[in-house]
């Protein structure tokens, strides 16, 4: 064997051996935002074509992460978002639209978790599987009537963070993690809701860590 032949061998080795580092994760960060709290900012929101979405949790994303609160992203540019390949998952529109402006068919939206996301499990989930095990996970657990159960209502009104993350911890069976933004008066609100997935996609766990939460002892729940 010639010394390009073997060159050709280890270099080859060494980049599938980055690419899995590079891909590998700890768990998964299933990610849902409330959509009164996006269009209630300074920045407002727009909704998509479809036209207004539900007043209803709806899905941000499924992130790689690792247990030091790092985590990896964009982890295989040649891997094209196909659209095409998600026809048989309807529901996205409804469940996963996008309030960002301009207002979109979503696509775009997707695309992105895709990108910067989904690539890093490609090693488990191809892009069908990555979408669908979202979806999956998002009809198992009803955030907004886990929090109704428990008087927690999106009525504009003030709660503790502290009644709302026990809610969810007594209806889910987890500990969840929460993020908040400001509306246009700079007032702190309900925004994200964490939950942690191990690495299959299709199991919730007690997460490893939890992001750091920026909320105040009360939170707005605003309404949409």
């Amino acid at each position: 064997m010639s010394y390009s032949s073997v060159f050709v061998k280890l270099l080859t080795l060494q980049c599938l051996v980055i690419l899995c580092v590079s891909q590998s994760f700890d768990f998964f960060y299933f990610v849902q935002q409330w959509p009164g709290s996006i269009c209630d900012t300074k920045r407002s929101c727009c909704y998509p074509k479809a036209g207004k979405p539900a007043a209803n949790f709806s899905i941000h994303g499924l992130w790689p992460n690792y247990n030091n609160r790092s985590w990896p992203s964009f982890c295989n540019r040649e891997s094209l978002f196909d659209h095409s390949k998600l026809s048989d998952l309807s529901r996205m529109q409804t469940t996963w639209p996008s309030l960002i402006c301009p207002s979109g068919n979503n696509s775009k939206f997707w695309k992105h978790e895709w990108d910067k996301h989904g690539t890093c499990s490609e090693f488990v989930l191809d892009q069908h599987q990555y979408f669908e095990e979202t979806l999956n996970i998002k009809d198992r657990v009803d955030l907004l009537q886990i929090l109704q159960n428990e008087g927690i209502q999106p009525d504009g009104r003030n709660y503790s963070i502290g009644s709302i993350e026990e809610a969810l911890r007594r209806g889910i069976g987890f500990a969840p993690g929460i993020k908040c933004n400001k509306d246009a008066s700079g007032n702190g609100q309900l925004h994200e809701i964490y939950l942690c997935v191990e690495k299959t996609g299709s199991k919730l766990i007690e997460c490893p860590v939890l992001p750091r939460r920026n909320c105040a002892q009360h939170v707005e729940f605003p309404a949409f």
